[in-house]
Order: structure tokens, then C-alpha cells, then sequence
């Protein structure tokens, strides 16, 4: 039973003071989470983000931080954002392919420090970014130079602190730290979604809640069915002599995950869809065909006034970045290549490029499988909500925040199981 698991992780002395030293990360980043930078207009903050839906959006993932404009309102979109850029600059530069791709442990170090580097201007230009936006809707007063400066570098740092909480979480906890930092500020919200429904509470509206969970439900099953759906390719060794001793011979599996892309494209997607919005928002107010024009944008680009044509083309856009992302990131070629190294081949296939030809058949016969769901994870929320007509609990049916949700805790559990059996093995 789970609960016997539960306790078993907790005699271990060593993997509770790992759990212990998670949880107490967690304390930290919801305290630093909450310390807000001065001279915020409150009413004014609100009216902001019920105008422009992407820093909603933001404001998930960092557990609030950016609604409140804390020292940590950046959250570590900076650093996730630093990486997909890399890993976009791969197709271009072929040396920082083969950093990524062929130089092993060493390699993706260099490939993580560089991300890390990174960070830091990113951090300085969105931070300076938001700034500037948030004084011209009158959220915040003028900043003198001094000021200005001390804010960035206040904003920045907490950028890098948590980068750091992360890594400290990767090397002496358990789990993907900033995976689990993610997750801690999507979850975060689960309180204040609580006292919504029960302040909002209508006998009236029970059977719509009790279907809304339902349907919640029904989305994370067929999440987590996908998300661990794999293909499996057979995967055998040749035999080989070394001096007296025979090695190989074994037989296993090369597995290819249903959706390899992961969150990815639902944030691509979803940059690219609210951008157009939130510049037509500022020229809203213009006069004449620019006017004009941005309203219209405006209207199309907003799910509340266009629901139809957001989600539809919201979907085409996930869709299609499944595929793309998946050609950066996953080369046939190299696996391939890599099998051909160590004496591996796939029954009935030759070595090298016939098996990558075959392994590109594969991919391309259960990738579309993965961009489906993605698309339809995506457009979950606008359907559900819509449906029920209930908004709170969003990250329960929220696109990216639920794949992390899911990922996280699968992740996690895995982590768990392994050190647990391993420990009942050497006990064994």
C-alpha cells in the first residue's frame, strides 16, 4: 500500500532529511515569494492583468509572484527561456550541436553553464521590460536612475537564487529541482482556489462542480496514460570476444516516448498566440485605421470575445510546434550511430542509416498521437471551464501547468520507488 511506502521513506534517515530539506526549500520560496517591491498601486495591478492575459499566464507559473510583483516576479522563466534558446541555436551552430549532442556528461555541463550565463541578461531585459510596462499603466510611479537599477538587480538576483534553490534541490534532494520549483508555485495557488469556491459557493451550481471534477479527473487519467505511453523498439547486442571472456548477446529495448516533446510546444504556442493581443491592447486606444485595426486584433486574439477562433488556432499552433521541436531535439541520426558504436542493431535492420530511416518511420507514425493530445490539453481549460461555467482550481485542466503538475509527480515517485527498492535489495 502507499502508505507503507510513506513510512519506509521515512525510516530511511537518508532520503527523509532529503524529503525535509525539499520541503524546507519549498518554505523559503513561498516566503521570499511574498515580499513585495514598493510603491505597487493595487487597483491598478488588477485592472493590468485582467487586460493583459500573458502575465496571468506568468503569474501561474510563479506561484503568484508576478501578480504580487515580488522580488521573485520573474520566477525562472528567464533560465527555462535561456535554454529553449540554446537548444533552438543547435540547428544553427554545429559545434554547440556537439556539445549538446555527443560530448556526454562534460558536454551537457558546459551546454547547462552556458545556459546559466545566459540567464543573467535575460533576467536584466525582462526585468527592465515589465518595469517600463508597468509604470506606463500607471502601476507602479516613476523610478530614478538609482532606483531603476536597484530594482533590476534585486529582480535579477532572485531569478539566479532560485536557479540556485534548484540546483541545491537536483544535487541534495530528490527529483528535478527546478521542475519541483515549478511545480511548487503552480500548486501554491491550491489555498486561494479553495476560498474562491467556498466564498462563491452555490447549492445551485453543485451538480456543474461535481461534473467539473469529474471531468478534471478524466483529463489527468489520459494524461498520465500518455505521458507514460512509450513504443518500444527491440534493441540487440552482437556477441563479442575479449580475450577469454564473451560480452553482449543481450536483448532489450529502445523506447520512444509518445509525446517527447514535452510542455514545450504549449508554451511556444502560447507566446506566440497572446503576444499579437497584448500589442494590440496598446494601440487600442489610437486613432484612426491603427485604431481600428488593433481593436479587431484585439477582439480575435482573446478568448473571452473570440473563444472559437482562439482555441482553433491555439490547437493548429501546439500541433505544429510538436512536430518542429521534436526535430530539434531528437536526431535519429545520432542514435543510430551511437547503437552502431556499442554493437547494438534493430532485429531485421542494418546498422546505421537503414536504422535511422526506420527509427524516423517510427517517430513519425506516433508523433501525431502526441500532438493531438498536446492540442487538445491545451484547449482543455477554455472547454471545461466554458462547460461547468467554474473557474477556480484552473490548473486542474491548465494546458502546461497540468503536464508539469503530472510530469513532476510521476518524476518524483519514480525517483522514490527506485531508492526504496534499492535500499530492500541490499537489505535482500
Amino acid at each position: 500500500m502507499w502508505y507503507q511506502k510513506v513510512i519506509q521513506l521515512f525510516k530511511a534517515p537518508d532520503l527523509r532529511n532529503k524529503v525535509l530539506f525539499v520541503l524546507g526549500v519549498f518554505v523559503i520560496f513561498r516566503l521570499m515569494a511574498n515580499i513585495a517591491m514598493p510603491g505597487i498601486n493595487a487597483e491598478n495591478l488588477k485592472n493590468f492583468y485582467g487586460q493583459f492575459e500573458i502575465f496571468g499566464l506568468m503569474s501561474v507559473f510563479t506561484g503568484g509572484t508576478t501578480d504580487r510583483i515580488s522580488v521573485l516576479m520573474l520566477g525562472l522563466g528567464p533560465y527555462i527561456t535561456s535554454v529553449i534558446i540554446l537548444q533552438l541555436l543547435t540547428m544553427i551552430f554545429p559545434q554547440l550541436e556537439k556539445l549538446y549532442k555527443e560530448e556526454g556528461e562534460s558536454g551537457r555541463q558546459k551546454f547547462n553553464q552556458y545556459g546559466r550565463l545566459l540567464t543573467v541578461p535575460l533576467s536584466l531585459l525582462q526585468g527592465y521590460s515589465m518595469i517600463v510596462l508597468f509604470q506606463r499603466q500607471q502601476v507602479i510611479g516613476a523610478l530614478s536612475p538609482l532606483v531603476l537599477s536597484s530594482s533590476l538587480l534585486v529582480i535579477t538576483g532572485g531569478t539566479v537564487f532560485l536557479m540556485w534553490l534548484g540546483e541545491l534541490i537536483s544535487e541534495k534532494g530528490i527529483g528535478n529541482g527546478v521542475s519541483l520549483l515549478i511545480f511548487a508555485g503552480i500548486v501554491s495557488e491550491f489555498p486561494a482556489n479553495v476560498r474562491q469556491l467556498i466564498m462563491s459557493w452555490d447549492p445551485s451550481k453543485l451538480f456543474a462542480i461535481l461534473l467539473f471534477f469529474g471531468l478534471s479527473i478524466i483529463i489527468i487519467a489520459s494524461v498520465v496514460f500518455i505521458n507514460q505511453a512509450r513504443r518500444n523498439i527491440p534493441v540487440s547486442y552482437a556477441k563479442r570476444v575479449r580475450g577469454t571472456k564473451m560480452f553482449g548477446g543481450a536483448s532489450t529495448y529502445l523506447p520512444l516516448s509518445v509525446n517527447p516533446a514535452g510542455v514545450i510546444p504549449i508554451i511556444f504556442a502560447m507566446s506566440i498566440l497572446l503576444f499579437p493581443g497584448m500589442v494590440a491592447n496598446f494601440f487600442a486606444s489610437s486613432k484612426g485605421i491603427v485604431g481600428s485595426v488593433a481593436s479587431w486584433a484585439a477582439r480575435f486574439f482573446s478568448p473571452q470575445t473570440n473563444p472559437f477562433g482562439y482555441n482553433s488556432f491555439y490547437f493548429i499552433l501546439v500541433a505544429l510546434f510538436t512536430f518542429f521541436y521534436t526535430a530539434v531535439t531528437f536526431d535519429p541520426k545520432t542514435i543510430a550511430a551511437n547503437l552502431q558504436k556499442m554493437g547494438g542493431f534493430v532485429p531485421g535492420m542494418r546498422p546505421g542509416e537503414q536504422t535511422a530511416k526506420f527509427l524516423y518511420y517510427i517517430l513519425y507514425r506516433i508523433l501525431p498521437v502526441g500532438a493531438l493530445f498536446l492540442g487538445l490539453i491545451a484547449v482543455a481549460p477554455s472547454i471545461v471551464q466554458s462547460v461547468t461555467r467554474v473557474q477556480a482550481f484552473g490548473f486542474l485542466v491548465g494546458g502546461t501547468s497540468l503536464l508539469i503538475v503530472v510530469s513532476v509527480v510521476l518524476e518524483t515517485m519514480q525517483q522514490i520507488k527506485a531508492q526504496l527498492e534499492m535500499r530492500e535489495y541490499e537489505s535482500f
